[in-house]
């Protein structure tokens, strides 16, 4: 059984971008109720299909599939619920983890985001000095929430 453990912060600062590689990409979400999500997600020529269960603390199950990338498109223009979540990838290795921080652009431009996946939920993890706060339990960072409520419709 597929699981996602993982903590999200601010991103403070562009001390990051140094050695950090990204890709754009491109997700939306079929609507759901509840706390699950069905995603679908395009990056460059692979697509995949995820489904995420309710967050229970930092846990959540998580199962991910390949699917064609015609499949992602038609999928993307017909049945996900707009605006479509878009963002530049950047993956980050530093202090024994992979951080992927996110630059959002479109409807969420302004936001960037670093998660960290973990294998338990107390795992220790150095924080860089360009992380700043911790947002794994504020839902409006999720980017099923994003796409609903986007980053630039929230009041100051």
């Amino acid at each position: 059984m597929g699981q996602e453990i993982e903590r999200k912060f601010l991103v403070v600062g562009d001390s990051w971008r140094s050695g950090a590689s990204g890709e754009l990409m491109c997700q939306g979400y079929i609507p759901t109720e509840d706390a699950r999500t069905v995603r679908v997600r395009q990056v460059g020529d692979r697509a995949y299909l995820t489904l995420k269960g309710p967050a229970k603390g930092l846990i959540r199950l998580e199962f991910e599939y390949p699917i064609p990338v015609a499949d992602a498109q038609a999928i993307l223009t017909t049945l996900c619920q707009p605006p479509l979540i878009e963002k530049t990838r950047y993956r980050l290795p530093q202090g024994g983890v992979v951080w992927e921080i996110d630059e959002f652009w479109g409807d969420n431009q302004g936001l960037i985001i670093a998660e960290v996946e973990l294998t338990s939920p107390d795992q220790f993890v150095e924080l860089p000095a360009w992380i700043g706060a911790d947002v794994s339990h504020d839902p409006r960072y999720l980017n099923a929430n994003l796409a609903r409520h986007p980053f630039n419709a929230w009041a100051d």
